[in-house]
C-alpha cells in the first residue's frame, strides 16, 4: 500500500471528570503505534473538555486538554471536521451531563463524522439521542443501570460494537480491540499486525466476545458445559430458568450439572445463579433510583421479603441500606463472616469510599 497518498485522520477525545485513563490511553496508543507501523503520521488526535479546562481521571491524574466543546463546534461550522468524535466516560459519568457536548456529538453525526464511546461514554451518546434503535455496549458494571434508564438502545455484553458508524466500547483494554478494528478498516491487516507486534498484543479479540467470564474459563480450566450454563444464567436474570430448563440447555442431567458446578465453582448451580441475580440487584441499587421492589422484580424475585432476606445473607445489609449508603462490599462474604456488619465496619467502608 502507498502510504504517501493517504490523508491524515484526526480523532477528538471528549473527556469528562473521572474518565477511565486505561481506556483512553489504550485507544490513543493504537493510533500512535499505527503511525509507527507504517512510518508516517496517518493518525493524529486531540483532547477536549466541556470548557477547555483540565480534567482529572478516575486514577487521580489531571490532564491538560487542547480545546473546548465550543471550539470544536466552531470548527465544524467552518467545515473542519474530525474523522471520529469519541466520548470518554468513567465513574459517575451520568453526573456530568453537558448539553453543549451532546449537541456537538449530534452535529458531528449529521456531518458524517464517526462517533464512538469508551467505557461508560455510551451514557453521553444515549443522552444525545444517538443510540436509539442502535446496538451498543459499555462496561459490564454499568450495564444494568444503563439498560433500565435507556430503553432505546440494544445493549450487549460484548467488548465493542459498530452500528452504522457509531462505535461503542466496554473500556479497559477493549479499547485496543475497537481501535484495531478501525485501523484494519482504514489500512488493512499489515498495519494491525504492526501495532500488535509493538504493543505485545498476542490476539485481536472479536467484538462480541464477552467482557466478563469466570477466571477459570479464561485460564482454560473450566468445563465448557459450566461456561455455557453461566452464560445462559446471565442472559436470564429477570426471569430465571429452573434447573430442568438449564439441564435441557446443557443436554445433561440435573445431577451432572450439580456435580460439574461443585467441582468447577465450589457451589451448586442454584447458589451461583442466586449470586448473579443479587449482583445485578446490587448494581441497580447503586446506579439507579428505581424502588427496591422493582429492583427485586428486575433481578428475578417475586417476593420483596425473600429478596431482602437473600440480599442480607450475602451482603450483610438490607437493600435499602445499600441504596442509602451507596456503598456495599464488592464481593459476597464467605460463610465464616455472615454475621451482621458492625458499626465500625460500616464506617470504615464509607471512609474508604469517600477517600
Amino acid at each position: 500500500m502507498n502510504w504517501v497518498d493517504i490523508p491524515r485522520r484526526q480523532f477528538v477525545f471528549y473527556l469528562v471528570p473521572n474518565f477511565t485513563m486505561l481506556a483512553v490511553s489504550s485507544a490513543i496508543e493504537v493510533l500512535r503505534l499505527a503511525n509507527a507501523a507504517v512510518g508516517r503520521d496517518i493518525y493524529s488526535w486531540r483532547l477536549i473538555s466541556a470548557d477547555g479546562g483540565k480534567v482529572t481521571a478516575s486514577c487521580g491524574l489531571t490532564i491538560e486538554v487542547n480545546g473546548s466543546v465550543a471550539s470544536e463546534r466552531r470548527q465544524l461550522l467552518e467545515g473542519l471536521k474530525p474523522a471520529m468524535a469519541i466520548a470518554c466516560g468513567g465513574l459517575d459519568v451520568e453526573e456530568h451531563a453537558d448539553r453543549a457536548a451532546e449537541a456537538w456529538f449530534r452535529e458531528c453525526r449529521q456531518r458524517s463524522v464517526a462517533i464512538a464511546s469508551l467505557c461508560n461514554g455510551a451514557y453521553i451518546l444515549a443522552r444525545a439521542g444517538l443510540l436509539n434503535d442502535r446496538r451498543c455496549t459499555l462496561h459490564w458494571e454499568s450495564l444494568p443501570g444503563f439498560a433500565e434508564r435507556f430503553r432505546g438502545p440494544a445493549v450487549s455484553t460484548g467488548l465493542y460494537d459498530d452500528d452504522c458508524g457509531i462505535f461503542t466500547c466496554a473500556g479497559g483494554i477493549a479499547s485496543i480491540d475497537m481501535m484495531l478494528s478501525v485501523v484494519r478498516r482504514d489500512h488493512g491487516e499489515a498495519a494491525v499486525a504492526g501495532v500488535c507486534e509493538r504493543a505485545l498484543v498476542d490476539r485481536v479479540r472479536q467484538p462480541m466476545e464477552r467482557q466478563r467470564m469466570p477466571f477459570a474459563t479464561r485460564m482454560g480450566g473450566i468445563n465448557q458445559a459450566v461456561a455455557q450454563l453461566i452464560e445462559t444464567m446471565e442472559e436470564n436474570l429477570t426471569e430465571p430458568l429452573d434447573m430442568q430448563q438449564l439441564a435441557a440447555v446443557a443436554k445433561l442431567s440435573r445431577r451432572q450439572i450439580e456435580r460439574l458446578f461443585q467441582n468447577a465453582m465450589g457451589c451448586s448451580p442454584a447458589r451461583y445463579y442466586m449470586k448473579l441475580r443479587l449482583e445485578r440487584a446490587r448494581l441497580l441499587l447503586l446506579q439507579t433510583s428505581i424502588p427496591v421492589v422493582e429492583v427485586a422484580v428486575a433481578s428475578g424475585f417475586v417476593s420483596a421479603s425473600h429478596f431482602s432476606k437473600c440480599y442480607r445473607e450475602v451482603y450483610g445489609c438490607s437493600p435499602q441500606a445499600t441504596r442509602n449508603l451507596k456503598v456495599v462490599p464488592a464481593t459476597p462474604r464467605s460463610a465464616k463472616t455472615q454475621s451482621s456488619l458492625t458499626d465500625n465496619r460500616r464506617q470504615s467502608v464509607a471512609m474508604g469510599r469517600a477517600a
